[in-house]
This record gives structure tokens, C-alpha cells and sequence, in this order.
């Protein structure tokens, strides 16, 4: 049986709140243990209940999502933030990435994609869809760094990287490379200390950045 998993739900409508408990009541092992109307009650309510998870909307009063997520990962960084959206628009989806979130959902997707996803996220999977991957890349196409850095990254480590940056998960990784999810995690867990990064999202974001990986 699946280990529960801890979920606080952050957003200031009520019928969004709502919509989320039931969706996520018809799996057993989500959990939902706190409801916040702001950023501000998010943070006491992590302090509370230390959740495994949050769904963070981005557009509340008080203190909006991207402030109450950096706040949230900078004091307990085990903690994983994932942005609820009605909008995939870049800017603010970038941002939220960059304060530490593990990524983001969509509040109109398929109900199995919200189950998929949430799971992932708890096994730290984090899988990165292929649509992030692309609007990733068309940001950075024309605005390319003149300056690359020198990668500090083993071959096989680059490897890993490039088939990240694709929206591969570690189980296709795992299969392309002819090497154990086990393996793929730890390559990822030293890619990411070198670069001093939280998230696949980030390091794609800098590796299309520096140039180290081009388009298709």
C-alpha cells in the first residue's frame, strides 16, 4: 500500500479549495491536513503541520505564493511546493521554479494527471513535462549567454543532463542509458550539488542557458 502523503492546500477561493479536496479524497494516500486562505497562513500551517506537500496558488492577498514558497523552502527545505494555476504563463511559472518549487499543475488537467504528478512529485521523480522543456528552450534560444561557464559535469553526468532537459523521466533515463533508477537518482542528486540548484526545472533552465544543450 502507497505510505499517505501529507498535503496542505493553499489558495484564497473556497470553491478551489473545495474542488481540490474532493478531487484529491478519491485516492486514499493523499492526504489533505490544512486548508490556507494566504501566504501567510501557509507558513504557520507548515510550521504546524509539517505537510509532505503543498498545492500553492500564486495570486493570494496578504502574501501571494512565490514569496510564501521562497519563505517555505528557505525554512524547511524537505518540504515540496507545487504551483496551482490557471495560467501556464512563463514569467510567473519561472519565478515560482526559482524560489524552490518542485513544479506546477494546471487546475483544468485530467484528474490522472494531478494523481500522476502528485505521486511523482512525493517519490521525487519530479518529472518535467515536454511542454515546460520546449517553453525552457524558446526562452533561452535568443537570449543565449555570451559567456558559457565550463561545465564541472562527468560525461555520464552530461548525458543525464541532456536527457533531463528532453522531459525524460529517471525511469526512461534509467532504460536509455542501460542503468538503475538508483544510479539515475544519484547522478542527479551530485548534478545538482555541483550546480547549486533544487530542481530539474532549474537545471535545465541553466543548462539551455550556458549552451550546454541545443535544440532538436
Amino acid at each position: 500500500m502507497a505510505r499517505s502523503i501529507r498535503i496542505l492546500v493553499a489558495d484564497d477561493h473556497a470553491h478551489a479549495r473545495e474542488a481540490i479536496h474532493e478531487l484529491l479524497s478519491l485516492q486514499e494516500h493523499f492526504q489533505i491536513v490544512g486548508e490556507a486562505t494566504n501566504g501567510r497562513e501557509a507558513i504557520k500551517l507548515t510550521e504546524q503541520l509539517m505537510p509532505n506537500l503543498i498545492l500553492m496558488d500564486i495570486n493570494m492577498p496578504q502574501m501571494d505564493g512565490l514569496e510564501a514558497t521562497k519563505q517555505i523552502k528557505e525554512r524547511f527545505p524537505k518540504v515540496k511546493v507545487v504551483i496551482i494555476t490557471v495560467s501556464d504563463e512563463v514569467t510567473n511559472l519561472f519565478e515560482a521554479l526559482k524560489k524552490g518549487a518542485q513544479g506546477y499543475l494546471l487546475k483544468n488537467i485530467d484528474p490522472a494527471a494531478w494523481y500522476a504528478y502528485l505521486q511523482a512529485v512525493a517519490d521525487d521523480e519530479v518529472p518535467m513535462s515536454k511542454d515546460l522543456a520546449n517553453k525552457i528552450l524558446r526562452e533561452f534560444t535568443t537570449q543565449r549567454e555570451t559567456i558559457v561557464e565550463k561545465t564541472p559535469l562527468s560525461a555520464r553526468e552530461k548525458e543525464v543532463l541532456e536527457l533531463v532537459a528532453r522531459g525524460n523521466t529517471n525511469k526512461q533515463i534509467s532504460a536509455h542509458l542501460t542503468i538503475s533508477q538508483y544510479t539515475v537518482k544519484n547522478h542527479l542528486k551530485n548534478i545538482l550539488q555541483k550546480l547549486h540548484l533544487k530542481n530539474r526545472v532549474q537545471l535545465t533552465r541553466y543548462a539551455y542557458k550556458n549552451g550546454w544543450i541545443e535544440k532538436e
